[in-house]
């Protein structure tokens, strides 16, 4: 059997925020619920299960996207109409701006919980 990632639970301070913000900015297929999670199901079968843990502070995590062009030009025109800080660079020097790493194009922003995000159109 072939190794494939399957899901990862993701904390979120509202669940439902975080997984509608996702929904909304990459086009997906609306959330699910099971339990305590709100998911959110990607290509190949890969499932983002959103959590609302009992803590109050919520350890930042990265999370990279790989998209194609015209998914990529519908999420930035979303996160510039929503007025959401994007940057080309992961230390947040070039706000306002693409990258265009390995030929590609990407930008870095924030989700509802505080998490990293990345869209990116080629992959390293």
């Amino acid at each position: 059997m072939a190794v494939t990632f399957n899901h990862t639970i993701i904390a979120a301070k509202d669940r439902e925020a975080s997984a509608r913000f996702l929904v909304d900015l990459l086009g997906l297929e609306e959330p699910t619920h099971w339990g305590p999670f709100t998911s959110v199901r990607l290509d190949e079968g890969v499932v983002l299960q959103y959590a609302e843990p009992p803590v109050d502070e919520i350890q930042m995590q990265h999370y990279a996207f790989l998209i194609d062009d015209a998914t990529f030009d519908a999420a930035l025109e979303r996160v510039r109409a929503q007025g959401i800080e994007y940057w080309a660079d992961p230390q947040m020097r070039r706000a306002g701006e693409l990258n265009d790493n390995n030929g590609g194009r990407g930008f870095y922003f924030f989700d509802p919980a505080g998490h990293g995000l990345e869209v990116l159109t080629r992959a390293d």
